[in-house]
């Protein structure tokens, strides 16, 4: 063995508390001490102290990024799983939409509603959209097992999977926001403590439950389940990270900053017509790549696209014609919430080259937004844009029964929002379009573009990710070249 071989050391370290492991690694990056030793150290003194000095009254944030959680939210609903998966570095999975039945896992239904005539109107909506998921499971896969019979070469257990897989990719369309779901995640104490705030800071009270729950869960001993398991002794277990969770808080900045520049530009939006959808339907693409713009009106026309449900072209049209100085008073309104410790908003993540702004169903969004190396920003949920109907439901001869209950959701969601906001936003299904925009650069418009095109996917999706080639295809002719996406006219469908 060489003497080189011989020094160098490659040390694997069994699992420690995230606020331990953190402060011995940020010990091991300040001192000559091999990690040996400053584990030695950190075990003979207070990590809390060290939490509080470093972290909390100094803002030292990278040492946060060396702890990491692995915590899971079990029968939540998928409003609030979207809203928890809402950050940059983040690391887990929900259960999935296409390959289990939702139907049994009931849904959410929200405080301020329970034991009110409200309460019957928003169980009976669900309710149909349950019953109608249920309907089609049979038809849909009847269908799909005679269009794509099993290839001899696949098995029994395979091909029934993928049919149920294709099956569930349709009449998840009928899902509400209010299904019920369950989130694992492995991410850092940073990231921890923004999303903490981030839930204690939120409007919807499931949400702040959520929170205060997390709070909770980080204060206490973890599940002993996989020691027990092993065998090995529970009693010594410490808490994830309680110093984190006695300092989470609500934070006044995110909790008003949506509602102040909502506040601004409401009157201007109406004495546009921007605010009505009826001034813009139909005039707009599913997806839409902007041309490049001034960094000032790119941020102010997204801090608008926040708070509306208007294109990102029209509104964007509309502020390019504004003074600087009332740009300026939109993007001040955005700031005057802030405090000297506060992160900007999301919105003000901006300067990217490409910017698509995309409609789309909720459900095949659901998997866009798992894309992290890109800025999201997502107009809230609503019916205003229409649903959309998988054409494999004409195919099964069931498209009807899908708009009649689609039709019907609609105008019961549209009357429950008059009794209530809350309920009614819940109430949504996953086929009605959300709109989003999409800033990135190549690397991931490539990314995206080849990642879910592929024959795999689900259509809706695919026919996104499609889409973004075609218009760079046309805007930036040898970039889109480089692009191996597949048409969604490309069909595999037993392919897993």
């Amino acid at each position: 063995m060489s003497d080189e071989r011989r020094d160098r050391k490659v040390i694997a370290l069994a699992p420690m508390p995230p606020e331990k492991s953190a402060y011995a690694l940020a010990r091991y990056s300040r001192s000559p001490d091999s990690i040996e030793e400053s584990l030695q150290w950190v075990h003979a003194h207070s990590s809390e102290k060290f939490w509080e000095q470093f972290y909390f009254a100094y803002g030292h944030g990278s040492i946060a990024d060396l702890g990491h959680v692995t915590i899971c939210f079990e029968n939540i609903s998928e409003l609030a799983a979207i809203r928890l998966e809402d950050e940059s570095l983040w690391d887990g999975q929900a259960k999935s939409s296409r390959y289990q039945n939702f139907a049994a896992a009931g849904c959410y239904v929200p405080s301020e509603i329970t034991n009110s005539e409200t309460e019957g109107v928003y169980r009976g909506i669900l309710g149909s959209l349950y019953n109608i998921y249920r309907l089609l499971k049979g038809p849909i896969t009847k269908h799909l097992t005679k269009r794509y019979p099993r290839p001899e070469n696949m098995k029994s257990g395979d091909y029934e999977r993928t049919i149920g897989a294709r099956t569930y990719d349709v009449i998840r369309y009928l899902l509400p926001l209010a299904a019920k779901t369950n989130v694992g995640q492995v991410v850092s104490i940073r990231t921890l403590e923004k999303q903490m705030t981030r839930l204690l800071s939120a409007q919807l009270p499931e949400l702040l439950g959520i929170g205060e729950d997390l709070k909770d869960a980080c204060a206490k001993a973890p599940s002993s389940t996989w020691a027990d398991l092993q065998e090995e002794s529970s009693k010594n277990l410490e808490a994830m990270a309680p110093t984190l969770a006695r300092y989470a808080a609500p934070n006044d900045y995110q909790s008003t900053v949506y509602r102040d520049v909502h506040r601004h530009v409401k009157s201007l939006l109406k004495q546009s017509g921007l605010d009505d959808p009826q001034s813009w339907k139909g005039t707009t693409q599913s997806v839409d790549l902007i041309d490049p713009h001034s960094p000032l009106d790119e941020l102010v026309t997204t801090l608008v696209y926040r708070v509306s449900q208007a294109p990102y072209r029209l509104l964007l049209d509309w502020v390019k014609g504004w003074s600087e100085q009332e740009k300026q008073a939109v993007v001040d309104a955005a700031m005057k919430s802030r405090g000297p410790h506060d992160d900007l908003a999301k919105e003000f993540r901006s300067g990217y080259a490409f910017i698509f702004d995309v409609l789309m169903d909720i459900g095949g969004w659901r998997d866009m937004h798992r894309h992290r190396r890109c800025q999201q920003i997502q107009q809230n949920f609503t019916t205003v844009h229409g649903y959309d109907v998988p054409p494999i439901l004409a195919e099964a001869g069931v498209e009807k029964e899908y708009r009649l209950a689609m039709d019907a959701v609609q105008q019961d969601i549209d009357r429950l929002r008059l009794d209530n906001q809350e309920a009614a936003l819940y109430a949504i299904p996953f086929g009605f379009r959300v709109r989003c925009l999409f800033k990135m650069d190549f690397a991931e418009v490539e990314y995206i573009s080849k990642l879910r095109s592929g024959v795999k996917g689900h259509w809706s999706y695919r026919t996104v990710a499609w889409e973004m080639k075609e218009q760079m295809l046309k805007r930036h002719p040898y970039l889109g070249s480089l692009i191996q996406a597949i048409s969604p006219d490309v069909e595999d469908s037993l392919t897993r």
